[in-house]
């Protein structure tokens, strides 16, 4: 009786004690923390909405000092201007189509080879895996002469196909995407499947990819920007005027004798905007499975 006396007199002190903290609201270091996060997105922000007044400025503006911080009003005219410079709709869709396929591609091929790896004995799987890990590490500008031959005995110089068919797999994606099946899909799982009668590709659709949605969010919209923001290769392959990606098609707002500063910065604000979009739809996808995980 003791006990419970003492029990049921302690438990209302500390319902009183956590509504005094809550009265008192967050403790000094969640305060450091929430401004430490507020100056962070206010630096990150900051870029986009920096490039959002010199597209709606003046070239003069822009030279100004102090700087001007305030948006003017030439947004639709510099944006009318970057129109009527280069085919901006045409190099849009063209980086549109090459940007989704590569993507889905890279997610398909990737995601395969990746569960191949993690799931599944096969001779040579160690030497085969260390090859792509080798290719990761090789630059890039080490393949673009051999590529480009290749481009051109296959006849593809100046078409689309140039840029999605030689990133359709990468390196990286199968690295990532077998790291992140070996420490999300059970081994015991792969097991069942097997003995209930399902095959390699039953295997893979049913029983991995639900599993690795987070990792192939995160893949797909790395992939994704990296296919948009492509400059180098495009620039080399591509001669046809009307298959010009939208940062090789951009290149040509700069010419020699004339620089005009504030069209160019709302070309670039428009090529930016689908990222925007694609970022913000893929990293709520993103986050969202890893909520459902976290909560099972």
């Amino acid at each position: 009786m003791t006990v419970l006396s003492r029990s049921t007199t302690a438990a209302p002190a500390s319902r009183a004690a956590v509504t005094r903290r809550r009265r008192r609201g967050p403790g000094a270091p969640r305060v450091v923390l929430y401004t430490l996060l507020t100056v962070g997105a206010v630096v990150s922000i900051f870029p986009l909405y920096w490039l959002f007044v010199m597209a709606s400025n003046t070239t003069s503006d822009i030279y100004k000092s102090p700087p001007v911080f305030v948006p003017g009003p030439w947004l639709f005219d510099n944006i009318g201007q970057v129109f009527d410079k280069i085919d901006f709709g045409g190099a849009l869709l063209n980086t549109v189509i090459v940007s989704c396929s590569v993507t889905v591609l890279v997610l398909f091929f990737d995601s395969l080879a990746a569960f191949t790896f993690a799931k599944f004995d096969f001779p040579l799987r160690k030497t085969l895996f260390t090859i792509v890990l080798v290719t990761f590490m090789l630059p890039m500008q080490l393949s673009i002469i051999p590529q480009f031959i290749t481009m051109t005995n296959l006849g593809w110089v100046g078409h689309l196909q140039a840029l999605i068919v030689p990133a359709a797999a990468n390196a990286f994606g199968i690295f990532w995407l077998r790291q992140y099946i070996l420490s999300s899909v059970p081994d015991e799982l792969m097991d069942a499947a097997m003995i209930d009668g399902a095959g390699f590709f039953r295997q893979w659709w049913t029983v991995c990819i639900p599993l690795i949605r987070p990792g192939l969010g995160f893949l797909g919209i790395f992939t994704f920007i990296g296919s948009w923001n492509d400059y180098l290769w495009p620039l080399i392959v591509l001669n046809d005027p009307n298959h010009l990606t939208l940062q090789v098609a951009m290149a040509q707002l700069n010419t020699t004798f004339a620089n005009n500063y504030s069209m160019v910065m709302a070309g670039a604000l428009l090529s930016v905007l689908p990222l925007l979009v694609v970022f913000l739809i893929g990293a709520r996808q993103f986050i969202g499975d890893i909520a459902k995980g976290a909560i099972k």
